[in-house]
C-alpha cells in the first residue's frame, strides 16, 4: 500500500502560481512550478512566486519536476526551484525551450541543464510510481496532463485545459487516453477551474482565427495587437491574418521575439512567407495600412506596453489618429482597473481600442460543462479543484456535484494544507509553510508587509524628512531643523505648516535636551510622533516621516 500526501504549495484560491505536491511513499512529484503577475497594491513587484521551503527542506527527496505546458503560471518559479534544489525537469519539446529561456535569465541557474522532453507516450517508473502523460488542449501546443500511477490508483493532474473539436493537431485533446486513464481507475482529480464559474460556451480556435482576420482585413490604418507572449495559438491566428490581408508583423519586445524564434525553429509556428516579420527600425518603409504591430510587454503582459505607446514613451511606438488598438487577450481581474484607464489614454492619443472579448467568449480554460466531461471521462473518487480564485474552485466542487461526485469527496484545499490519503479517504494532517514571495528586480523575498505599507504610505500620502544638528554635550541645537517633502504637499501653497513644523521640531529637540538622559532612537521617536500628530491634524494625511538627526563635534 502506498503512502500518498497531497499538498497545494500555489495555484488555489488565486490566479496563477500553480505549483502542487504528490508525496508518494518517499519520493516527491512537483507538478508545473509557476508565477503569478502582482496585484495593484503590490506597488514594485515585478513577480510573486510559491513559498517552496519545504521543498528545499525536502530537496533529496523531489523525484522531478512535470510541467504541464510553457506559460508563466506554469514555468515561471523554476529558476527559483533550481537554485536551490537541483532536481530533474521534465516537460514536451516546446515547454522545455521555453522553460529553458527562464532558467537562462537567471544568472544563479543559467548553466542548468538537467532537462527531459516526454510525450503523451512516454511512461517514467520511479521506483513503483509510474508516470505517464495526456494531451490537452489549451492556448498552447504540447499542453499535457500528468497521470501518477499507484496500487490506490491514479493521481492525475489535468493542467490548463479546455475541450475544443476544432483543435488542430499539436493542440488537440487525446480523448481515447482519458477514458483509459479512466478505466484504470483514478484516486485522486486535480482539475483547473479558472472558468468554472462561466455556463456559456468559449469560442472555438476556428472561430477565433476568423474574427481576428476579420477584424484586421476591415481596419484601413495601423493595427496595434495586444497579446500574451506565450498564448502560440491566438500568436499563430495573427500572422495568418496578417498574411491573408498582405500585412508585415513587427514584433515589439525581447521576450516576443525569444519565444517567437524558439516556436518557428520547433514547427510550433508556421509563417506564410520568410519577409512576414520585419523589424521596428523597418517599419517606415512600410504604409500604416501594411503594418500589424504585436505588443506583448515585459514578461508577456502587454498592458504597461500599451500605456507607454499612449503617452509617447515606448521604445519604437507611438500611437496617433487611426490606429486600432486590437486587444486579443483577456486581462484577469486584478488588471481591469488598470486596462480601463490604459484603454481611456489609447483614445486620448488619437486610437481606437477592440477587445476581442466584445464579440467573442474567449479563455483557454474549460467552462463547467467542459470541467463536468472531464470529470465524467475520468470518474474520479476524489476531486480537488485548483488553478482558481474561491468562487471559481467553489463553482467548480457544485458542477462536480451536478454529475453525482458526493460532497465529502471534494476538498477546496488552502495553500500549505497537507491530505493524505488514509485508511480509504483523504483526511487532513497538517501544514507546510506557504504563502507568496515577492520578487522585486534580483531581491528574493526581502519585500514583505512592511515594506509593501511604506511604499503604500508613500504613493498615497508622500514622505516628509526634517533635518537638524545638535551638540549633545552642551545641550543645544548647531543647525536648525530643515524640512523637505516629496508627494505630500505644494510648498507655495503649504509654506505655514512647513515654518509651523520647523518650529515644532525644535522645541521638541530644545525640550528633548534638556532631559538626564539622552538616546537617539528615542529622540527621533519623539521628532516623529510630535510632527505625525501636527501634520495629521493640520492636513489629515499621514506621510511617511524620516527624521534626520546629527551630531556636531
Amino acid at each position: 500500500m502506498n503512502t500518498i500526501k497531497l499538498t497545494t504549495l500555489g495555484g488555489v484560491r488565486e490566479n496563477g502560481k500553480n505549483m502542487y505536491i504528490a508525496e508518494i511513499n518517499d519520493s516527491i512529484f512537483v507538478l508545473d512550478a509557476g508565477l503569478k503577475y502582482p496585484e495593484n497594491e503590490q506597488l514594485g513587484v515585478d513577480v510573486v512566486i510559491p513559498n517552496m521551503d519545504y521543498l528545499f527542506e525536502n530537496s533529496d527527496r523531489i523525484a522531478g519536476v512535470f510541467l504541464t505546458h510553457g506559460h508563466a503560471d506554469a514555468i515561471g518559479a523554476l529558476p527559483y526551484l533550481l537554485a536551490e534544489a537541483k532536481v530533474p525537469v521534465f516537460g514536451s519539446e516546446l515547454t522545455i525551450e521555453l522553460a529553458k529561456l527562464f532558467v537562462k535569465g537567471n544568472d544563479s541557474v543559467k548553466k542548468f541543464d538537467d532537462f527531459h522532453v516526454i510525450d503523451e507516450n512516454t511512461e517514467i517508473d520511479f521506483g513503483g510510481t509510474i508516470v505517464s502523460f495526456f494531451r490537452t488542449t489549451h492556448s498552447i501546443p504540447e499542453s499535457l496532463g500528468v497521470v501518477l500511477k499507484t496500487s490506490e490508483g491514479n493521481i492525475v493532474y489535468t493542467g490548463d485545459f479546455k475541450f475544443d473539436q476544432t483543435a488542430s493537431e499539436s493542440y488537440a485533446t487525446d480523448f481515447g487516453r482519458l477514458a483509459e486513464i479512466g478505466r484504470e481507475g483514478v484516486l485522486a482529480l486535480l482539475s483547473d477551474s479558472a472558468n468554472a464559474d462561466s455556463n456559456i460556451q468559449v469560442a472555438s480556435e476556428n472561430e477565433v482565427g476568423v474574427e481576428i482576420t476579420q477584424t484586421i482585413s476591415d481596419w484601413d490604418g495601423r493595427i496595434i495587437v495586444a497579446a500574451v507572449a506565450s498564448n502560440l495559438s491566438r500568436i499563430q491566428q495573427v500572422f495568418d491574418a496578417a498574411a491573408e490581408t498582405g500585412r508585415r508583423v513587427v514584433l515589439t519586445g525581447f521576450d516576443i521575439e525569444n519565444i517567437v524564434r524558439t516556436a518557428i525553429r520547433l514547427k510550433k509556428l508556421s509563417l506564410a512567407s520568410e519577409n512576414l516579420l520585419i523589424k521596428p527600425k523597418d517599419m517606415s518603409r512600410f504604409e500604416d495600412h501594411e503594418l500589424i504591430i504585436l505588443e506583448t510587454g515585459r514578461m508577456g503582459e502587454p498592458i504597461n506596453g500599451l500605456r507607454k505607446m499612449s503617452i509617447g514613451r515606448h521604445r519604437y511606438v507611438e500611437i496617433k489618429e487611426g490606429d486600432l488598438v486590437y486587444i486579443v487577450t483577456t486581462p484577469s481581474i486584478a488588471k481591469e482597473a488598470v486596462m480601463a484607464r490604459v484603454e481611456n489614454m489609447v483614445y486620448q492619443a488619437g486610437g481606437v481600442v477592440k477587445p476581442i472579448t466584445h464579440s467573442l467568449r474567449v479563455s483557454g480554460h474549460g467552462n463547467a460543462r467542459d470541467l463536468q466531461l472531464m470529470i465524467n471521462f475520468l470518474q474520479p473518487q476524489y476531486l480537488f479543484p485548483i488553478q482558481g480564485e474561491y468562487r471559481e474552485l467553489d463553482a467548480h466542487a457544485k458542477a462536480a456535484m451536478a454529475v453525482g461526485m458526493l460532497p465529502e469527496r471534494i476538498f477546496i484545499p488552502k495553500k500549505g494544507t497537507t491530505m493524505s490519503y488514509e485508511h480509504g479517504d483523504f483526511v487532513p494532517s497538517g501544514a507546510v509553510t506557504a504563502g507568496d514571495v515577492l520578487i522585486d528586480g534580483n531581491a528574493i523575498g526581502d519585500v514583505g508587509n512592511v515594506v509593501l505599507r511604506d511604499r503604500k504610505v508613500l504613493s498615497e500620502d508622500g514622505i516628509f524628512i526634517v533635518a537638524i544638528t545638535v551638540n549633545r554635550r552642551e545641550k543645544k541645537i548647531i543647525a536648525k531643523a530643515r524640512v523637505h517633502t516629496r508627494g505630500f504637499v505644494y510648498l507655495k501653497k503649504s509654506r505655514d505648516i512647513l515654518r509651523e513644523s520647523t518650529e515644532l521640531v525644535n522645541q521638541t529637540v530644545e525640550d528633548y535636551l534638556q532631559g538626564e538622559e539622552f538616546d537617539w532612537a528615542e529622540l527621533k521617536g519623539k521628532v516623529r510622533d510630535n510632527l505625525a500628530k501636527f501634520l495629521f491634524d493640520q492636513t489629515k494625511r499621514r506621510p511617511a516621516i524620516l527624521p534626520v538627526v546629527m551630531e556636531a563635534k
